[in-house]
């Protein structure tokens, strides 16, 4: 099963966005992510609707953030992106009278919650604004050994 790497393209584009002065195209952000620029367009435009960027047209349009990067959660984005599942692994409900599907499925269920509860309890303290000083620091270290 292919994995929803939506969330990761996200806070790619962002960060990109976030050290870009100006708006972003969805061709400049596309080249970014290794995509293309209408998979750009769709994602930013669920972004767009939940107050996170804006859409400039014109010759020096493009993406840019309007939110506060120390108020936007990864949660938030997981939100905005309409809460896409965490797991590729899911129950088997070929025989749902089965009461050993019944109790394999309840146990499995139980793990899944437990695992997404505690996978958006974490989303929701890690803000953009923490990973943008993560990248701050590690491309600082970079130039630092560069020189």
């Amino acid at each position: 099963m292919k994995r929803d790497s939506r969330l990761s393209s996200v806070l790619h584009a962002l960060l990109h966005m976030a050290e870009h002065d100006g708006p972003m195209t969805s061709d400049a952000l596309g080249m970014c992510l290794g995509t293309n620029p209408v998979v750009v367009r769709r994602t930013m435009g669920l972004l767009r609707e939940a107050g996170l960027v804006a859409s400039e047209r014109g010759h020096a349009g493009g993406w840019r953030i309007t939110a506060d990067l120390s108020t936007v959660t990864l949660r938030q984005l997981h939100d905005a992106l309409g809460e896409p599942a965490f797991f590729a692994i899911g129950n088997r409900n070929e025989a749902p009278g089965c009461l050993v599907e019944q109790s394999v499925n309840a146990a499995l269920d139980d793990a899944f919650a437990e695992a997404e509860a505690l996978l958006l309890d974490r989303f929701a303290t890690v803000s953009l604004a923490d990973l943008a000083a993560d990248f701050a620091r590690r491309h600082a270290k970079w130039r630092a050994q560069k020189e």
